[in-house]
């Protein structure tokens, strides 16, 4: 599988968007990622996050308040041309046992976050939840069991 060739297209397109923040390299370094990553093949916690706005999940309102998330095994489709389907899965927003929303998560290797987003990580099995430049998007980042898990939510009207 080609991993890095996955996070290179996913890096691609989200910087083109002004999604992530990157380095000025970022996205070359992106091209050479290593295709090692431990990915969980089924459902992870991923913990709990609140959301202080509304956003958009899947083309879907979520209203802002505290959410457990959760990756789910199922692979985010289509994959991008070239794309490894095991690094961007879906992820839920569960809150009271019901899914309020789910939105496409991108999954980096600890030993590959540098190359794609400049800000410092959460620390190991915490998350945050940030504005991006712009504020058009939430970035939801979680930081659990060796690694990093992106999610990026536009702000709902």
């Amino acid at each position: 599988m080609k991993h890095g060739a996955s996070v290179a297209v996913l890096v691609g397109a989200l910087a083109v968007a002004g999604v992530f923040a990157l380095e000025p390299a970022a996205m070359d370094r992106a091209a050479s990622l290593s295709p090692q990553a431990s990915v969980p093949a089924g459902e992870l916690n991923l913990g709990t996050v609140t959301l202080g706005r509304k956003v958009m999940a899947d083309g879907k309102p979520l209203a802002a308040g505290t959410y457990q998330v959760r990756l789910t095994a199922q692979a985010a489709q289509p994959a991008a041309k070239g794309a490894s389907e095991t690094l961007e899965r879906w992820a839920e927003f569960v809150q009271g046992g019901t899914v309020k929303g789910r939105e496409v998560v991108s999954i980096v290797p600890k030993d590959e976050i540098k190359q794609v987003a400049k800000m410092n990580p959460p620390a190991t099995g915490a998350s945050r939840v940030e504005l991006l430049k712009g504020n058009d998007y939430l970035r939801v980042w979680v930081n659990r069991g060796g690694n990093h898990y992106l999610i990026h939510l536009p702000v709902g009207a």
